[in-house]
C-alpha cells in the first residue's frame, strides 16, 4: 500500500478510544448515511458510475442493511480493506462488483465499477475493457460470460498479476483516510 499503508497502520495502531473520538467528530451522530459519505468524499460533480460506486462501497460496509454505517461496522470495513486476509478481500471485491445480488458477476458489472474507480481516482492509465476482456480471458475458463465467486477467487489467486491490479485498482486507503482524519475544508 506504499506511503498510505504506513499512515492507516499508524491509525490502526491508535487505541479504540481515540479512533471512537475522530469518528464521532466526523459524524456526532455515531451513524455515517450514504448522503453523508458522499460529501465527506467531494463527490459533487462526480460521474454516474462513480456515484453508483460508492453507493455500491456504503452498501457493502452497511452489513446490517439499516442505511447506516455504524462505529461497528466502519471498524469492521477499516480493518477488512486494511488487514483482511486475501479470501476475505476477494470476497468483498466479489460483493462490491456482483451490483444486481445474483451471486454472479457479468462484463458490464465489473466494467461499470472499474469506470466508477477510474473517475474517482481520476487515473485512466488502462481503460476498464481492456482490464475486464484481461479478466475473463484468464478466469471465465467456461467462456460463460460471468463469473461466479468460487471462479473468482481462485481465478483471481492462480494469476498473481490479476490479483496485484484487483487490489491497485480496490484499494480504498484514500477513502479511508478522508473519513478517519476529516475531509480538509477548502479555504
Amino acid at each position: 500500500m506504499g506511503a498510505h499503508g504506513s499512515n492507516m497502520d499508524e491509525v490502526l495502531a491508535e487505541d479504540m478510544h481515540h479512533w471512537y473520538n475522530k469518528f464521532m467528530r466526523e459524524s456526532p451522530s455515531g451513524l455515517i448515511t450514504l448522503f453523508e459519505l458522499k460529501t465527506m468524499l467531494q463527490m459533487q460533480g462526480m460521474t454516474e458510475e462513480a456515484s453508483g460506486y460508492v453507493d455500491q462501497v456504503f452498501f457493502t460496509f452497511d452489513m446490517d442493511g439499516d442505511g447506516y454505517i455504524d462505529f461497528v461496522e466502519y471498524i469492521a470495513a477499516v480493518s477488512l480493506l486494511l488487514k483482511g486476509e486475501i479470501n476475505q478481500k476477494l470476497k468483498w471485491y466479489f460483493k462490491l462488483f456482483d451490483q444486481d445480488g445474483n451471486g454472479k458477476i457479468d462484463r458490464d458489472e465489473m466494467e461499470t465499477i472499474f469506470k466508477a474507480i477510474q473517475d474517482i481516482t481520476r487515473s485512466y492509465d488502462i481503460p476498464p475493457d481492456d482490464i475486464v476482456s484481461l479478466i475473463y480471458e484468464r478466469i471465465d475458463v467456461n467462456n460463460e460470460g460471468e463469473l461466479t465467486l468460487e471462479e473468482f477467487i481462485t481465478g483471481a489467486k492462480e494469476h498473481p498479476d490479476i490479483m496485484e491490479m484487483l487490489t491497485k485498482m480496490m484499494d480504498l486507503t484514500h477513502v479511508l483516510e478522508i473519513i478517519v482524519n476529516g475531509q480538509k475544508k477548502k479555504d
